[in-house]
């Protein structure tokens, strides 16, 4: 309210909220977008009067129509992500400048920013796997966490690397052949970029299982629902070089890298 915005625009249904609140009681007049971060939608996006509406997928944008929105004001962008996910890598030279092998599959095991949740159980499952990985774990903001997953021994057969938060973040995922993580929206988008297969543990029941859902149909991520279970889903898939190239295929479609572009250009015409 203390300055004058031509546009206002939402990754997060919270704001959007207020902001509506705001236009209903006459206080601003500001045109709002709300952009979804999702690949699916739910009725806690909807607040009104918002002029414009972004979603990941044709379906999201589908569902997001059936709670009132003219289907004119909805569009489809994919979910945006950092610029530097939508620049061209390869995936050798990443290799060498991370340090990576490359001579066995590279599995990269996420933690989250704060490098919560079972990390030590799902790195324990990679290393029960007998079929060779080189591993990258990214401990996020945790230095308890790294120093305990780096004292862990590692079986000859494997090799790992433990790492705290990274700002090479795209680097690794490009590096990768399968991704452990959970299917949050912008996670899962910046995967689909870099064309990586996901493997999926723990979603948050809500939107990260409809994530998961939606990856699944897709055929770009396999789902594991018990740590314990971890080695039996993934060396099979990692001794399987068509069905993983099948994954990656499947990302790479999926793929909207230059949805924060279109978004940006979106709210440029609004402005």
């Amino acid at each position: 309210k203390d300055q004058h915005w031509d546009v206002i625009v939402n990754p997060h249904f919270l704001p959007a909220e207020i902001i509506a609140s705001l236009r209903k009681k006459g206080k601003i007049l500001t045109p709002q977008i709300t952009v979804t971060t999702d690949f699916d939608t739910h009725r806690l996006w909807v607040n009104q009067p918002c002029d414009h509406y972004t979603t990941a997928t044709g379906e999201g944008k589908a569902y997001l129509a059936s709670w009132g929105p003219h289907p004119e004001s909805l569009t489809v962008t994919g979910i945006p992500i950092h610029p530097v996910f939508s620049q061209p890598i390869d995936r050798g030279q990443c290799l060498r400048q991370l340090g990576i092998a490359g001579d066995k599959p590279v599995v990269l095991q996420l933690a989250g920013g704060f490098g919560v949740g079972p990390i030590e159980k799902l790195f324990r499952g990679l290393l029960a796997m007998r079929t060779g990985v080189e591993i990258v774990v990214i401990a996020g903001k945790n230095p308890d966490l790294q120093k305990t997953l780096a004292d862990i021994p590692v079986p000859q057969r494997h090799r790992a690397h433990v790492l705290g938060f990274t700002d090479k973040i795209d680097q690794y995922m490009a590096a990768a052949d399968i991704v452990l993580t959970k299917p949050g929206g912008l996670t899962s988008s910046e995967i689909l970029a870099r064309g990586a297969a996901m493997a999926i543990v723990n979603p948050i029941p809500g939107q990260e299982s409809r994530n998961s859902d939606y990856l699944l149909e897709n055929g770009a991520a396999v789902k594991i629902n018990n740590l314990a279970m971890l080695p039996y889903k993934l060396e099979p898939l990692l001794g399987d070089p068509r069905r993983l190239a099948s994954l990656k295929s499947a990302a790479l479609q999926l793929a909207r890298p230059r949805a924060a572009f279109d978004v940006a250009k979106l709210a440029l015409e609004w402005a």
